[in-house]
């Protein structure tokens, strides 16, 4: 059970801080709600609640769409573009993937006296990265898609197991498979009452 919730979970808190950095609110949200789907997973694996296994895998499901997607709109796959969709941070402002000036091996450059940012911004030219950002964000999505389908195929397999031992379970002394009898009274018996 550990590998099957303690690897998302940190994959989930390490894209956490850096979605918060970027100021990307779409993922900061979903972030949120999968980290606790897997609490509540992790729940139900402690205290044998098959119902919250089975909404965690329902959860595990929405969480590759939203991977895929996230993938799709780094590649700008279809219609998507970078430059003119602001989905990641609900069109509320101009931030981008901390990875874009952040990744490794990345020479960040202002850019003086541009006319295309607004007055609280600042335009800048990002060259020499090993890895560009969308590469980075794409990695991180393949990752969390990966993590997903192994939980996915643990949530399933451990909620079966849980929702079979509640069909079988037997009553101490009762309900075997030879079927219950009850005990015989014999005529010789003869029951006087107490008192004290």
């Amino acid at each position: 059970a550990v590998p099957s919730f303690v690897l998302p979970q940190i994959a989930a808190l390490e894209r956490q801080i850096f979605d918060f950095l970027g100021y990307q609110w779409a993922p900061i949200l979903a972030n949120f709600l999968h980290i606790m789907a897997v609490i509540l997973g992790i729940f139900g694996t402690v205290q044998y609640r098959s119902k919250y296994l089975i909404m965690y895998a329902v959860w595990l499901v929405l969480w590759v769409g939203w991977n895929a997607f996230i993938i799709c709109f780094y590649l700008e796959v279809g219609h998507l573009s970078q430059d003119r969709d602001f989905i990641m941070t609900f069109n509320t402002s101009l931030h981008r993937s901390w990875w874009m000036e952040n990744g490794p091996g990345c020479l960040v450059t202002p850019v003086l006296n541009s006319r295309l940012a607004p007055e609280d911004h600042h335009v800048i030219t990002v060259s020499g990265c090993l890895l560009d950002y969308q590469y980075i964000e794409v990695l991180s999505s393949a990752a969390q898609i990966f993590l997903a389908l192994f939980g996915f195929v643990y949530a399933c397999y451990v909620s079966k197991v849980f929702l079979e031992e509640e069909d079988s379970f037997d009553f101490i002394g009762g309900f075997d498979s030879y079927g219950y009898q009850a005990p015989q009274k014999t005529s010789h018996l003869q029951l006087q009452p107490l008192y004290t």
